[in-house]
């Protein structure tokens, strides 16, 4: 099995990685499928919604994203600072001019449609497109699935996949191509390297060194600079819900505080907590942010290295690629076995996959053992089992900010607690992945991403 680090770590936009950043994906494929079949005679296309992505998709902006697909935007390269302009045009105009085809008429009022009927069979995030002639009639139509952080299937697609196949990974000639956290910690025995080691072998099988590392310090940056715009950026956050940004006040409080001769102990809480919520803040306010493994969990890993930056000794460059490498190790065993969709398996399969990620990670930059690296994913993880995805008004707001942060606390917390051991413990990471898929499929619908339980429906908007 293999997942290639720059698969699991996208550049994208905020709010969602299902639900914005997949939504756009999808587009952009359906309009690649349009310029092979040929398009002269298109004059309309349209767009439906389903299950998540029709409950919660005004508040996670796939209505916007869909636009901006259909448009020829990319989400790695497009602009945040250009959307509103982009999205304005075509309600004033109600036609879209994909680059390479010609302009087809389209109308957000009547031609994308949410419906709130049954969620399509594949996936709760299911949209067909389809183009259309003058009369009316459908010239031609595929069905998509957005399956978390990304990813994008088609009906067909996802047919394909076997019973014992991922529809996340895929099977390829790696020098470790570890399926499992036990194949894992055995391959690693028997070739005497880390779990980093092994991971970086498989992606030199693809890219060359120095792609490689240029494309983690790449990554780095971009959570670097989502952070730094979150940590300095003031305001109400978009959706209606009235959120105000917390993390630059409490940014300034803390550098305030620094120089303090008595500070308390736990204020490296703040600071972690505040790194996540600066990142999330900025993906709910629709900007750049990278999947770690989604948008709605994207605080959590950045803010760990943060942490690792600024309060371990000797922490370097090296490091970060140390991190994010195994993170990335612990996160495609976790997407092979499991999920990363809120909409699939709840908030389990974000923010805890993103902790146990972080916790890995940290644990390998600090030197840790493959055990101890293995152990920190696992405490982090079983520590989220059960968790709900409940987002109050569909918005990427409350309580998914703070969950970030609490995440990231909890992973540091992982990584401490497994290196303070020798890497053995009751409950293997295999076992803790296997109870996250089985606990997401026994969940109900209303707690997955469809804002009909929990907190969505018990706090009064205002």
């Amino acid at each position: 099995m293999f997942l290639s680090v720059f698969e699991l770590f996208k550049i994208g936009i905020g709010p969602s990685s299902s639900h914005t950043v997949g939504p756009m994906v999808a587009a952009a494929r359906f309009l690649s499928l349009l310029g092979r079949r040929g398009a002269d005679d298109i004059a309309r296309v349209s767009v439906s919604l389903h299950g998540s992505l029709a409950f919660t998709g005004k508040g996670h902006g796939t209505d916007r994203a869909i636009v901006l697909g259909l448009a020829g935007e990319k989400p790695d390269s497009i602009d945040p600072d250009g959307v509103a302009a982009l999205l304005e045009a075509v309600t004033e105009s109600r036609h879209i001019s994909p680059p390479g085809l010609q302009s087809f008429a389209f109308d957000p009022e009547r031609d994308l449609i949410f419906d709130y009927g049954p969620p399509l069979a594949g996936h709760s995030n299911g949209m067909r497109f389809f183009a259309h002639a003058d009369d009316g009639a459908v010239l031609a139509g595929e069905t998509y699935y957005s399956i978390g952080g990304g990813f994008i299937k088609t009906e067909a697609e996802l047919a394909r996949v076997g019973e014992d196949e991922s529809p996340l990974t895929r099977e390829v000639d790696v020098p470790f191509p570890f399926a499992s956290a036990g194949e894992m910690l055995a391959m690693g025995g028997d070739a005497g390297l880390s779990i980093t080691g092994m991971k970086r072998a498989n992606e030199l099988s693809r890219h060359p060194e120095a792609d490689l590392d240029a494309g983690l310090d790449r990554i780095w940056s971009a959570m670097i600079g989502c952070m730094a715009r979150g940590l300095r950026e003031h305001g109400q956050l978009p959706g209606g819900l009235k959120v105000k940004r917390r993390a630059a006040a409490i940014h300034e409080k803390l550098m305030a505080e620094a120089g303090h001769n008595r500070p308390f102990q736990h204020t490296v809480m703040d600071w972690l907590s505040v790194y996540a919520m600066a990142v999330n803040e900025e993906n709910a306010a629709g900007g750049r942010v990278v999947t770690a493994p989604t948008n709605g969990a994207a605080g959590v890993i950045p803010a760990v290295i943060r942490y690792y930056l600024d309060h371990c000794p000797d922490a370097d460059a090296t490091g970060i690629r140390t991190f994010l490498l195994a993170a990335a190790a612990i996160g495609g065993i976790i997407k092979h076995n499991a999920s990363i969709s809120g909409a699939e398996i709840g908030c389990q399969g974000e923010v805890g996959s993103a902790s146990a990620m972080a916790a890995a990670g940290l644990a390998a930059a600090l030197g840790g053992t493959n055990e101890q690296v293995e152990n920190a994913a696992e405490i982090a993880l079983e520590h989220h089992l059960g968790m709900t995805c409940d987002p109050v008004g569909g918005l990427v707001q409350v309580p998914c900010i703070e969950r970030n942060a609490l995440g990231a606390v909890k992973a540091v917390t992982a990584a401490s607690l497994a290196l303070r051991g020798d890497g053995s413990h009751f409950v293997p990471l295999d076992t803790c992945i296997e109870t996250m898929r089985q606990t997401g499929l026994d969940m109900n619908e209303k707690y997955k991403e469809t804002s009909q339980g929990g907190l969505a429906v018990n706090v009064v908007e205002c």
